[in-house]
């Protein structure tokens, strides 16, 4: 019983990880998208005020300098890149590339808007980082679409055809079956 417990606790280990990522990405894309401060040009809290604040202490200020070329353009690249990252972990699919573009994004705030943070374990941006690397090691294997898609490969089933070819399809299987008889 113990046994069987431990194996079923280390198969959905990364569960909590998984839909905290998930719910938070989509939370952050949501607030930036829908709040009246994320995109304008001069209130506190703003994405243009943020970027003139840590220019001077990002590790890689040339980042920030591309985000200030087109900063609203680049304030919806990085809302819309968190819900795309959100949802594909929450659902699973293609979740080694969404938890990679959760690191990224992770990665790209560590280096410009929490580099300064001083004691850098204070800084958000680098344990969102070393959070996604499970994920990007492991996958969404498990109550995903992810393994929905990997089960049915190992089943022999094939892939549902789209709608469009669907009668192609079942006319070139009918085929099939009339000349064989």
């Amino acid at each position: 019983m113990l046994r069987i417990w431990r194996e079923t606790a280390s198969r959905y280990a990364l569960m909590p990880l998984r839909i905290f990522l998930g719910v938070t990405f989509v939370y952050a894309s949501l607030d930036k998208l829908t709040g009246s401060v994320f995109l304008t040009d001069s209130a506190p809290g703003s994405l243009v005020g943020t970027l003139h604040a840590v220019r001077d202490s990002a590790a890689i200020p040339q980042m920030v300098d591309l985000a200030l070329k087109a900063p609203h353009a680049f304030g919806y690249a990085i809302a819309f890149g968190e819900l795309a990252v959100g949802i594909g972990i929450l659902i699973g699919l293609f979740g080694r590339l969404a938890a990679l573009g959760g690191a990224a994004i992770s990665l790209s705030l560590w280096l410009t808007v929490s580099w300064a943070t001083d004691p850098y374990y204070y800084g958000n941006d680098l344990v969102y980082l070393m959070a996604w690397l499970p994920l990007i090691l492991a996958g969404t294997p498990l109550l995903s679409a992810d393994g929905l898609i990997a089960s049915r490969r190992r089943s022999g089933v094939a892939p549902l055809p789209p709608s469009d070819q669907a009668a192609d399809h079942r006319r070139h299987r009918g085929a099939g079956q009339t000349a064989r008889r």
